[in-house]
């Protein structure tokens, strides 16, 4: 309670501990003494209590440096790694493309990855209590196995886990990327102070994640949020006026019909990355220039019009999946990221437009605050949120 209390506090005094806790004073000297002899709380100095007259007070504040966390973002395209104290504040931080083409190799890759970060900021990696590492897929809670995770090859192989355990030695939880993300959003981002937020990922793959009361909903096993396994029909309308030819008889209309990316399939096939790019394709953009979604977004800011025409179907798809989110959550806010999603300043108006048409239940749509840092520093925030309980019960009875 009284660490607790410090940490929302920052520094403050035995007296004003007593009556922010309703402790009696002798118990907060007591376990002010205690906590500091463990190393979980340290002096920050006096202040005087005026004219000179009284005692001066001590101050306290929680150690933010009894322990340290490591977070770890592993993507298809990149690897990132932070270390940062138990407050989840950042001293060292590394990004490295990820070249590793088996699980294996990419277990290695992080681990050295976040080995470096943490020699890099000073510290022996025995002060590393907990690790968070972030990645696509669901991880079973019961075998720790990541499923789904179709964009890294390998990593839903058994034993995953167990690799990563070796190969780091601290405490470790695997978790998904876009839950992450929502954390780093609540935590530093868009998300401050909602009550109900979601957010959503679009990238590589589609994802969600949804924060409630500041906790993160995981469902009953860990793949709430998995929303591009969703259908998505009617399909919507691949080109539009101008592009894509003539379509079959039959063929469903809206945003993305007729497209050979999304025929048929579910709504992560409708709106990732090489959806984007399929669809720019198909509507007369020449496939020399346009190799990956950001080669698309790029043509759109440079004024091309078919790339802008590109970009508001993508728009127009996205909102089904805020639709769909809103339909079940009822969220007071959506947050949009991820490679794809990051391009609000391009996608958030026909988004919104496209909303108004689909459904009468509209939350507020914002583009992510922490951009492609939020997924890492969720990480970090929840390795600091579990180091600080492991700390406290590995110290507690020094």
């Amino acid at each position: 309670m009284l660490l607790d209390a410090l940490r929302a506090a920052g520094s403050t005094s035995r007296a004003e501990l007593a009556r922010s806790t309703g402790l009696s004073k002798p118990t907060v000297s007591a376990a002010l003494a205690n906590l500091e002899r463990a190393g979980l709380v340290r002096r920050t100095g006096e202040v005087s209590r005026g004219q000179g007259r009284g005692r001066a007070a001590v101050l306290y504040a929680a150690d933010p440096t009894a322990g340290h966390v490591i977070g770890v973002d592993v993507g298809r395209e990149w690897l990132r790694a932070a270390a940062a104290d138990l407050d989840g504040t950042v001293v060292g931080r590394r990004d490295t493309p990820n070249t590793a083409r088996t699980a294996g190799a990419m277990v290695r890759e992080a681990a050295r990855l976040a080995r470096s970060v943490a020699a890099e900021a000073g510290l022996d990696w025995s002060q590393v209590v907990h690790t968070v590492v972030g990645s696509p897929g669901v991880t079973d809670p019961g075998t720790h196995r990541v499923r789904y995770a179709v964009n890294l090859p390998g990593w839903g192989r058994s034993g995953l886990f167990e690799r990563l355990h070796a190969e780091l030695g601290t405490g470790l939880d695997v978790m998904n990327d876009a839950n992450l993300a929502a954390l780093g959003e609540y935590a530093l981002g868009a998300g401050q102070g909602s009550r109900l937020f979601a957010y959503l990922w679009v990238g590589t793959g589609l994802g969600a994640g949804v924060v409630a009361d500041g906790k993160l909903f995981r469902g009953g096993h860990g793949a709430a949020g998995e929303i591009g396994y969703l259908p998505m029909f009617p399909l919507p309308e691949a080109a539009g006026p101008g592009g894509g030819g003539p379509e079959p008889a039959g063929t469903a209309r809206g945003p993305g019909a007729g497209d050979p990316a999304v025929r048929g399939g579910p709504m992560e096939g409708a709106v990732s990355a090489d959806a984007v790019v399929a669809l720019a394709r198909s509507m007369g953009m020449p496939a020399a220039t346009i190799r990956t979604a950001k080669d698309v977004f790029a043509a759109a800011r440079a004024g091309d019009a078919t790339a802008l025409r590109v970009v508001e179907r993508e728009g127009a798809r996205l909102a089904h999946a805020v639709a769909a989110l809103a339909a079940v959550l009822d969220p007071e806010l959506v947050v949009l990221g991820g490679g794809v999603g990051r391009n609000g300043d391009l996608l958030l108006a026909p988004l919104r437009a496209c909303l108004r048409d689909l459904t009468p239940l509209r939350p507020r749509v914002v583009g992510s605050a922490l951009g492609d840092d939020a997924v890492l520093l969720g990480a970090v925030a929840r390795a600091a949120q579990t180091a600080r309980e492991r700390v406290f019960d590995m110290r507690r009875d020094v």
